[in-house]
């Protein structure tokens, strides 16, 4: 490079990157991206041929909301019983259930989810579910320690009649016959043939007992539960498992129960009712009897066998009054059944619809016996701090306050009209002073005997009513779609895994190459100097396993001569604008060993074959290597020169014939050589090589270790 850049050579900023190169360093280890993408490949193939495969099923069903149009027309012809009830069911509420733990128990319980059967096979064993499996056990005697003991053991078939049973830890446990009862820790088991064309000598099939609670607890984050649309009353709920099967049967199973238990819910009322009207209906029987037999022993005591009808006007007028008296005592009498229900149940339902005058202790008690309903529904699955159930309980107990005052008032409002009828009644028994005491004594009798028989009659009516009800009562979910599983599998997805398998077989002998090429420092080829490097290129260099022996001369056409006469010519093409004019080359590098003295000697031998007169100076007076690659005595050098004045440079200069130059060397190592080069005696030599040669190649010293070739760097015209 030439002298205006010798001193700032290296280009660190530019950061420019050939995106062709940098692609053609990875594409030159092709095979190994190949390799570990077959290698990949075929890994992920063995995967999926071993794994298992996971089927997603779903069911979806409606949960029933009569305030949108969900009641049939069979139930609304009952609806003005006021016995079906009318609050819309909330969603998230309904949703909270289905995820209970006490439904999905049940449903484990039955389909005994806790009891699972593999088949074991030539690499791996897989779950088998009910009809699958060759052999069907039956568990007897459920109790505590078989929902929560967790153990195994194995069936190895024998024969088609006889069985082994293997424990966990292989050891021979029992032979038995199919259908023969067995008496295990976990109660009494029995192994009955399934299929029998399944049932082949050889097999076996791996029993896994576990805790209840535990496969509750996977099934209960398992099972997806989520309203389809926001504004449908809609429910999807999805599972996804090894055994297609058994999850669509867990799914119906789950449905089934929460429409049993809502059925049970919604009869609670009906079931109290009934059972109120019953115990009612035994009074009343005993009170009616009791009427009977005093009219009996009135008309026999006073041998009456016949009204007179001397008052027939005034008795006319007066029936009027009588039925207004009779339906007041019994809407009083029906008020005092209800008031003492009220106050000796505080916690159950009120019974609903007995025919009081004021709807509004009707409508409340309808809405009462739904909010304690939904209340002790909702208390299954949630504790007694629940937002919802605080809230229910303070509406509960505010509805039972109304109806208590409601009923009050009713019997206040009920006493001031059957006084007000009675004094109408006095005013015409005035009238009829002529009829005798039998017959007023009489009439009284038949009134409460009339009363009575009004109130049983009305009692056996609402009996029948509430029989109605209870045959009446719908589930809250219609079942949409039964469970259904595609036949095609969730997971593992193939094109996902193989595309994972192609990425990272491609991806990892990327970052073994790319880690590789960054913890790279050497350099490989002249390319990666002129990454960095602002100077160009004059040659390279073959690498020699002698170095210290001369390579140029003459008659050699090795390649490492023909890289110094390319050197030569690169020199002659930096040199060009420089025509009959001696030019100064300096060798240098940054540490020793790297090949300065090599390359000098060989740069002079290959200029001097061109008939140039050169000059080679050993400049490295600390660690002088000229005369140990010569191999030849030179005598005084340039250390004695520098330090004496009277030396010329013919003195110290000498004739090299192998070489065909004229040589410096560097003589003695002196004790300070920096001040020696600092003194001017250099320039002289220099002056004197520019006077009498066509070249002088200067050997330095290591710039990176000393600042010998620094302090003599302006001199040259090439470094």
């Amino acid at each position: 490079m030439q002298n205006e850049n010798q001193l700032n050579p290296t280009n660190f900023g530019d950061e420019s990157i050939n995106i062709r190169e940098e692609i053609e360093k990875y594409v030159y280890h092709w095979k190994w991206f190949v390799l570990c993408a077959v290698i990949a490949l075929s890994g992920a193939y063995v995967y999926l041929r071993y794994a298992s495969n996971i089927y997603e099923v779903a069911t979806t069903i409606l949960i029933d909301d009569e305030d949108s149009g969900g009641m049939t027309s069979e139930l609304t012809a009952f609806k003005d019983l006021g016995l079906l009830g009318g609050s819309q069911t909330s969603l998230d509420n309904e949703i909270e259930l289905l995820k209970s733990r006490t439904l999905l128990t049940n449903v484990a319980k039955g389909l005994e989810l806790n009891v699972a059967q593999y088949m074991e096979g030539r690499v791996k064993s897989s779950e088998i579910f009910f009809d699958d499996s060759p052999v069907k056990l039956t568990f007897f005697d459920k109790d505590s320690v078989f929902y929560s003991t967790d153990t195994t053991f194995v069936i190895q078939l024998k024969s088609a009649s006889s069985f082994n049973i293997n424990n966990s830890n292989g050891e021979l446990a029992g032979t038995y016959n199919l259908g023969e009862t067995i008496e295990t820790k976990l109660g009494s088991l029995l192994v009955t043939p399934n299929k029998m064309d399944k049932i082949k000598a050889g097999d076996e099939i791996t029993v896994a007992i576990s805790s209840l609670t535990t496969v509750v607890d996977r099934y209960k984050n398992a099972i997806q539960i989520q309203p389809v649309n926001k504004n449908a009353n809609v429910i999807k709920l999805s599972l996804k498992d090894k055994v297609k099967k058994k999850a669509a049967l867990i799914l119906n199973g789950l449905v089934t129960q929460y429409n049993n238990n809502a059925v049970e819910d919604k009869s609670l009322i009906a079931k109290n009712t009934n059972k109120f009207i019953n115990s009612r209906l035994d009074i009343i029987t005993k009170d009616l009897t009791s009427v009977d037999k005093g009219v009996e022993q009135f008309k026999t005591k006073n041998k009456l066998t016949d009204i007179t009808s001397e008052a027939a006007i005034v008795l006319d007028a007066n029936a009027a009054i009588d039925k207004q008296i009779v339906e007041l005592n019994t809407q009083l009498k029906l008020v005092a059944y209800v008031n003492e229900y009220v106050a000796g149940n505080k916690t159950a339902l009120i019974p609903s619809n007995l025919g009081l005058n004021d709807m509004s202790i009707g409508e409340s008690t309808v809405k009462y016996n739904e909010l304690l309903l939904e209340r002790n529904r909702i208390s299954k699955s949630s504790g007694k701090l629940n937002p919802v159930i605080i809230n229910l309980d303070a509406q509960i107990n505010q509805l039972r306050e109304s109806i208590v005052q409601s009923l009050a008032n009713l019997k206040s409002s009920i006493t001031i009209s059957l006084n007000d009828v009675k004094r109408q009644e006095n005013l015409l028994k005035s009238k009829i002073t002529a009829v005798p005491a039998q017959e007023r004594v009489f009439r009284d009798m038949q009134r409460q005997q009339q009363i009575v028989e009004a109130l049983y009659l009305y009692l056996l009516q609402k009996r029948e009513e509430n029989a109605i009800t209870l045959a009446v009562t719908q589930p809250n979910a219609k079942i949409i779609d039964t469970a259904y599983g595609s036949s095609i599998p969730v997971a593992p997805k193939k094109s996902i895994i193989y595309l994972a398998a192609l990425l990272l077989g491609l991806l990892l002998p990327f970052a073994v190459i790319y880690i590789r090429f960054l913890l790279d420092n050497l350099v490989h080829d002249s390319k990666q100097v002129e990454a960095v490097v602002k100077a160009p290129i004059l040659g390279e260099i073959p690498k020699t396993k002698d170095v210290k022996k001369l390579v140029v001369s003459k008659d050699d056409r090795s390649g490492i001569a023909e890289s110094f006469r390319m050197i030569r010519t690169n020199i002659d093409f930096m040199f060009s604008k420089v025509k009959n004019k001696s030019k100064t080359i300096f060798v240098t590098s940054t540490l020793p060993g790297e090949g300065k003295t090599f390359i000098a000697i060989n740069l002079a031998s290959v200029l001097a074959l061109s008939n140039k007169k050169v000059l080679l100076l050993g400049a490295d007076i600390r660690k002088p290597r000229l005369e140990e690659y010569l191999v030849q005595k030179m005598g005084k050098g340039l250390t004695h020169f520098l330090s004496n004045d009277s030396l010329k440079m013919r003195d110290v200069i000498v004739r090299s014939e192998k070489l065909n130059v004229d040589i410096l060397h560097s003589g003695i190592i002196a004790p300070n050589p920096s001040e020696l080069l600092m003194n001017g005696r250099f320039e002289e030599v220099l002056k004197y090589g520019k006077e009498h040669y066509d070249y002088v190649i200067v050997d330095t010293a290591p710039v990176k270790l000393v600042t010998d070739t620094f302090l003599l760097g302006e001199n040259a015209d090439l470094f």
